[in-house]
């Protein structure tokens, strides 16, 4: 859920940029240290997941654990770490996830994508907390509207598409189209 909120915090904060007025959500200015947290929040796990990723796709402990290779092996490095960010942890079969590099590795992106970003979103949470309640005026932006649901869901899409396309289109869609050309691994 603080996910979601850290979501509609920045959503709020760019309606507020095209608006031209100061950006307020549940009664609360939103200011830059709350955006700034918010983005931290939203994107270390994503950093996490695609450093801990690069780095197990070029090292020989990274590449070891690894049953497939080309594309494929890299969508397999890539969902154990998003994964693991989601506090999920699983692995696709060909992955050896019991070793020193990758135990070490998903652990700490365990650790950032679930522990880490709690604090920023503390932080957050006390500086509403301590903030006086702004009263609703003609220019504050609703945020129970269908248009603000359409401004959320672009604003995922865009974190999610920015963030991760680069690397999927080296993974998973190579590998789609190989495959379509009988290429197997």
């Amino acid at each position: 859920m603080y996910g979601m909120v850290m979501f509609v915090i920045l959503t709020v904060f760019l309606a507020g940029l095209m608006v031209g007025r100061t950006p307020e959500y549940l009664g609360k200015k939103i200011e830059s240290y709350e955006v700034k947290l918010a983005a931290i929040t939203v994107l270390a796990p994503n950093a996490v997941i695609l450093i801990f990723s690069a780095i197990a796709a070029v090292t020989t402990m990274g590449l070891s654990s690894l049953n497939n290779a080309g594309p494929h092996g890299l969508t397999e490095i890539l969902y154990a770490f998003s994964s693991a960010a989601g506090n999920n942890g699983s692995a696709f079969a060909g992955l050896n996830a019991n070793t020193i590099f990758y135990n070490c590795t998903l652990g700490i992106t365990m650790l950032v994508g679930r522990f880490f970003i709690i604090v920023p979103v503390l932080a957050i949470a006390g500086s509403c907390a301590q903030k006086k309640t702004v009263p609703i005026s003609s220019g504050t932006f609703m945020t129970d509207t269908l248009l603000f649901g359409v401004l959320l869901v672009g604003v995922i899409i865009i974190v999610a598409a920015l963030t991760h396309f680069p690397s999927l289109a080296l993974g998973p869609i190579v590998e789609h189209f190989l495959m379509q050309n009988g290429v197997a691994f």
